[in-house]
C-alpha cells in the first residue's frame, strides 16, 4: 500500500533510510481500552496508526490509516488499513477513518501533551519549591513567576474538567477511562530528561544532534514550526537561566553544599515523582550546569510547552469537524450487516455526522476551548516585566534586559518565518500563521503569547 502511494518519489526502503516516513501512533496506548470504552454508551474506540510521507516541499502527506480492534467478545482481532481514494466509497471511508484518528489525537493532546505533561507534572515542582526553598532563595525567586496560579487552575480543572462525568469524560473518546489512560501514559512515557525540548525532539526522531547545525540539532523536518521557533525560545530561556545561576553559583561546590537546593531536588524526584524515584534517567544535581538544565526544563514546560499546546486550541479545534474529540460510530467495514452497509452507501454524510460529536458535545467543547485559549488582562508574559528582586542586583537586571531584548527579536523572527513562502507548513492559502511561541500578546483569544506560568 505504501509503495503505491509514494511511487515516483522513492521505494519503501529508500523512504525509511532517508527518514521520510512518519507515524502517528495511538495503537499500543489505546488498544487495551477498546473493549472497556466500547461498553460505554455513545462512543467507540480503536487502536490506530497513521502513516505520513515527507514530500520534497517539507509538507507531510497522509498515506494510510490502520484501525485495530483487539480480540473481544469471542471475536478475533479485526483491523483494516484505509488510504486516500478517488472513488466515492473510498473517499467516505477515508473521511470516517480520519474522524477516528482525530478523536484519538484530540484525546492524547488534551490528556497527555497538555494536562499530564504540563499541568500535572508541574505540581511536584511547585510543592517542593514552597516546602524546601525559602522565599529569599535565588532559585525560588527565579522559579516563582513560573508557578503563578497553577495550583488554583489545577484545582478548578479537577472540579469541572477532569472530574467524574465532567466535560472531558463526557466529550472525549476514552470517556470515564480518561484519567486512567493519563496515568498509564505517565507510567509508560514520561521522563523528566525528555521534557527538555531538544531531548523531546531527539526522542521522537524529529531531530538528531549536530554540532554544526543551529542550536546543535538538525531537524528531520526542516520546516517544523514548533521545533524551529521552540528551539530559539529554548536557547533564549537557557541563556537567561545560565546568566542567573552562574551569578549565584560561580563554583560547583556551592551547588553541592546548598542544603535547601539539594532537599528541593530530592523531594521532586523521590516524593513528587515518587513512582519514578529509582529511574536511571534522573539528572544529578552537582554542578551549575546541572542546575541550569533542570531549571530551564521546568521553566520551558510551564512557558513554551504549555503555550504551544494550549493557546491554539480554539483556533484549530473550535470548528469541530477539523478536530472531533469523540468518535461515536464504528467503521461500516467492521463486521457491518447488510443493512448497515446499505445505510453507508445511501447516506455516507449522515454516518459521518453520527460519528462526529453530538451537538451538545461539540458546543460544550467549543465553549471550553474558547475559555482555555484566552489570555486574561493580567497575564504575565515571559520576560516582559522584571521581578522586583531581579531589578535590585545590577548583574541580574542586565541579564534580564538581555532576556527581554532577545524575546523581542523572536517576535520578528517568527513574523519573518510566517512571511516566507518557502516554508509551506506556515505559509500558504488558508494556512494559519504559526504564532504560538510569539512571546507577547494582548488579552483574549489571540493564538500567540507565552506566559511565564500555567495559569489557564
Amino acid at each position: 500500500m505504501v509503495e503505491q502511494q509514494i511511487r515516483g518519489f522513492c521505494s519503501l526502503e529508500e523512504a525509511l533510510e532517508q527518514k521520510k516516513l512518519f507515524v502517528l501512533d495511538y495503537h499500543d496506548l489505546f488498544l487495551p481500552y477498546v473493549k472497556k470504552v466500547r461498553q460505554l454508551p455513545g462512543t467507540t474506540l480503536y487502536g490506530s496508526r497513521t502513516l505520513f510521507f515527507l514530500n520534497p516541499d517539507e509538507t507531510l502527506r497522509p498515506l494510510a490509516i490502520e484501525l485495530t480492534r483487539p480480540p473481544m467478545d469471542g471475536k478475533p482481532q479485526w483491523k483494516e488499513a484505509y488510504t486516500p481514494s478517488w472513488h466515492s466509497s473510498g473517499v467516505w471511508l477515508w473521511r470516517l477513518a480520519k474522524a477516528h484518528v482525530l478523536a484519538h489525537d484530540s484525546g492524547y493532546h488534551q490528556l497527555i501533551s497538555h494536562w499530564l505533561r504540563t499541568h500535572c507534572c508541574t505540581e511536584p515542582y511547585i510543592i517542593a519549591t514552597n516546602r524546601q526553598l525559602s522565599e529569599m532563595h535565588p532559585i525560588y525567586r527565579l522559579l516563582h513567576p513560573h508557578f503563578r496560579y497553577t495550583m488554583e487552575i489545577n484545582a478548578l480543572a479537577r472540579a469541572y474538567l477532569i472530574n467524574a462525568d465532567g466535560i472531558i469524560e463526557t466529550s472525549f473518546s476514552p470517556g470515564k477511562y480518561s484519567m486512567e489512560i493519563c496515568s498509564v501514559a505517565y507510567d509508560l512515557l514520561w521522563r523528566f530528561d525528555h521534557e527538555a525540548l531538544p531531548a523531546d525532539l531527539i526522542s521522537r526522531g524529529m531531530a538528531v544532534e549536530d554540532p554544526d547545525a543551529p542550536h546543535g540539532l538538525r531537524l528531520t523536518i526542516k520546516d517544523y514550526p514548533f521545533a524551529s521557533d521552540g528551539l530559539v525560545l529554548w536557547d533564549i530561556l537557557k541563556e537567561w537561566v545560565s546568566d542567573y545561576v552562574n551569578h549565584y553559583y560561580p563554583e560547583a561546590s556551592l551547588v553541592e553544599s546548598d542544603e535547601e537546593l539539594q532537599a528541593w531536588w530530592t523531594e521532586i524526584r523521590t516524593v513528587g515523582h515518587g513512582d519514578k524515584k529509582d529511574e536511571p534517567w534522573w539528572p544529578v544535581l552537582k554542578t551549575p550546569q546541572d542546575l541550569i538544565q533542570i531549571v530551564t526544563t521546568i521553566a520551558w514546560v510551564t512557558s513554551g510547552h504549555h503555550a504551544s499546546v494550549n493557546f491554539g486550541q480554539y483556533t484549530y479545534a473550535g470548528y469541530f469537524p477539523s478536530r472531533p474529540t469523540i468518535a461515536r460510530k464504528n467503521m461500516p467495514t467492521e463486521e457491518a450487516t447488510e443493512r448497515d452497509w446499505e445505510f453507508f452507501m445511501n447516506k455516507p454524510e449522515v454516518l459521518l455526522l453520527l460519528c462526529f460529536p453530538s451537538q451538545i458535545q461539540a458546543t460544550t467543547v467549543m465553549a471550553i476551548l474558547d475559555v482555555l485559549s484566552n489570555h486574561s488582562p493580567d497575564e504575565e508574559y515571559l520576560g516582559e516585566k522584571s521581578e522586583l528582586a531581579w531589578a535590585k542586583d545590577p548583574q541580574i537586571k542586565a541579564a534580564f534586559e538581555k532576556f527581554n531584548g532577545r524575546l523581542m527579536e523572536l517576535e520578528g523572527i517568527i513574523d519573518e518565518r510566517n512571511a516566507n513562502k518557502d516554508l509551506r507548513n506556515r505559509n500558504g492559502a488558508g494556512i494559519v500563521p504559526y504564532e504560538f511561541l510569539k512571546p507577547f500578546s494582548e488579552p483574549g483569544v489571540t493564538g500567540k503569547g507565552v506566559p511565564y506560568s500555567i495559569s489557564i
